[in-house]
């Protein structure tokens, strides 16, 4: 399919996209969010991909929700157009997706990264929630999201004064996972893809569900939900074959089943 919006790669195992609206800091509209469901989509529907990979260019991974598109727009027509839908059907992509984040990375930008199960951040990136600058607040997970990630404290400074984290600060809060020169972010990010598209897709999708779990309840409810996700390991072909190739001291075969 062709896109106006987004570039699509197949590298082996990964399946990349990179936002591209370089003329506008690749401001998240509406198409652009419709085209990166589409491509995650078929990306998760292909049994050849076993991570996706999502960034933008050096300068900005995404400086924001398209501001112009949405200005004149009043309740109910954000409320029925489905566009802050658009980032919850990427939260439900269930294979891995590795964020790599260069430059801005901002309101509905920092939203969509933070849906990205790993953000590996160049030197450069700056994440930030400034909506409050604009007369609103962050619509699309920001505020649940962002106080998970960096607890409470933090996250209320960020959303009551749109404050903006440098990748230091960030690594500091916990909300990225690495830090690297900007020259190598999207090579190291590329590599990280590369080494969970590696693993058995089977366990990966258990593991993502399970590391998501905890999220959303009590610690007494995850461990519970776990260890179900643990014992339903042990039906898969991966298992088995995985644990062979363990005692048998080889690579393992994996067969997604």
């Amino acid at each position: 399919m062709a896109y106006e919006n987004i570039l699509v790669f197949r590298e082996g195992a990964v399946g990349r996209v990179q936002l591209n609206r370089p003329q506008a800091l690749n401001a998240l509209n509406f198409r652009l969010m419709t085209e990166l469901v589409e491509a995650f989509r078929e990306m998760e529907r292909d049994p050849g991909i076993g991570c996706l990979l999502l960034h933008g260019n050096e300068k900005a991974f995404a400086a924001g929700a398209d501001i112009k598109e949405m200005a004149e727009l009043g309740a109910i027509d954000m409320y029925t157009r489905d566009y802050i839908e658009l980032w919850d059907e990427v939260a439900r992509i269930k294979k891995p997706i590795v964020a790599a984040v260069s430059g801005y990375c901002l309101g509905g930008g920092l939203e969509l990264a933070m849906i990205c199960d790993i953000i590996v951040a160049s030197e450069t990136a700056k994440f930030g929630q400034p909506e409050i600058n604009i007369g609103v607040l962050p619509g699309a997970g920001g505020t649940q999201r962002l106080t998970r990630a960096v607890g409470k404290s933090l996250a209320m400074e960020m959303v009551l004064t749109g404050r903006m984290l440098t990748a230091q600060e960030a690594l500091a809060a916990g909300l990225v996972s690495r830090v690297v020169p900007v020259e190598v972010y999207l090579s190291e990010a590329q590599k990280l893809a590369g080494e969970i598209a590696s693993k058995s897709p089977v366990a990966l999708r258990l593991a993502k569900e399970a590391v998501l779990q905890a999220f959303e309840g009590s610690l007494s409810s995850g461990l519970a939900y776990e260890r179900r996700l643990f014992a339903m390991a042990f039906a898969s072909e991966d298992q088995k074959e995985g644990m062979r190739a363990f005692t048998e001291k080889r690579k393992p075969e994996w067969k997604g089943r």
